[in-house]
C-alpha cells in the first residue's frame, strides 16, 4: 500500500499495491503494521457495505461526535465516487477545508477518514458499493451531519444532485459560530 498524505492532517488517500496474473489481482487492503507508521493504533469494530442505486446520489456529509467519533476507511468495489472528507476538529490549522478524490473499482484507491471528520460521497456511476471500516460502533445519538451545499464549504460536486436522503436533505447550514468537534 502506497499512503499518501494529504493538506488535512491525518487524512490519507491510500493505493493499494495489486500483484496481477492471468487469474485477476490480489491486494492487501489493510495491514496493522503498515498503518501503525502512520499513527493507526485503534481497532476496527465495525464493517459497513453501502449500495447506491443511481448516479448523481450524494450521501452525508456524515459524522459522530465524541465519545463515540470515529476513524474510518473507505474502499469503492463497484462503479465510482467522488468522495468528500471535511476536517471539523475544533482548532484544526485546517478548520473547515475539505478534499475530495474519486474512488472507484478500477483506481484501487481508499481513503483513511480521521475522527472529527465529516465525510460524504457523490456517485459517479450507476450501482456502486463502497466498503466502510469504523474504529467505533454505530451510535444514533451521536450521529450528526452537515448539508452537502454549505456555503461555508463550498465544495464543487461533479454532477448535478440526483437523490438526497430526507435525513441528509434536513442538515442545516453550519452557522458562523460554529467551533467544531472537539476531539481529544
Amino acid at each position: 500500500m502506497i499512503f499518501q498524505e494529504t493538506k488535512l492532517q491525518g487524512a490519507y488517500i491510500i493505493e493499494l499495491e495489486p500483484f496481477r496474473d492471468q487469474r485477476g489481482f490480489f491486494a492487501r487492503t489493510f495491514c496493522r503494521r503498515e498503518f501503525e507508521k502512520i499513527g493507526h493504533h485503534r481497532d476496527f469494530v465495525q464493517f459497513n457495505h453501502s449500495h447506491t442505486s443511481r448516479k448523481g446520489t450524494i450521501r452525508g456529509l456524515h459524522y459522530q461526535r465524541p465519545p463515540h467519533a470515529e476513524i474510518k476507511l473507505i474502499r469503492c468495489i463497484r462503479g465510482g465516487v467522488f468522495d468528500v472528507i471535511v476536517d471539523i476538529r475544533q482548532g484544526s490549522r485546517t478548520f473547515l477545508d475539505h478534499i475530495s478524490v474519486e474512488l472507484t473499482e478500477q483506481n484501487l484507491k481508499m481513503i483513511y477518514v480521521p475522527e472529527g471528520f465529516a465525510h460524504g460521497f457523490q456517485t459517479l456511476d450507476a450501482h456502486t458499493e463502497l466498503l466502510y471500516h469504523h474504529t467505533a460502533y454505530y451510535a444514533p445519538e451521536a450521529e450528526g451531519g452537515v448539508r452537502y451545499d454549505d456555503p461555508l464549504l463550498g465544495i464543487e460536486w461533479p454532477l448535478s444532485v440526483g437523490e438526497l436522503s430526507v435525513k441528509d436533505q434536513g442538515y442545516r447550514h453550519l452557522e458562523p459560530h460554529f467551533k467544531g468537534l472537539q476531539i481529544s
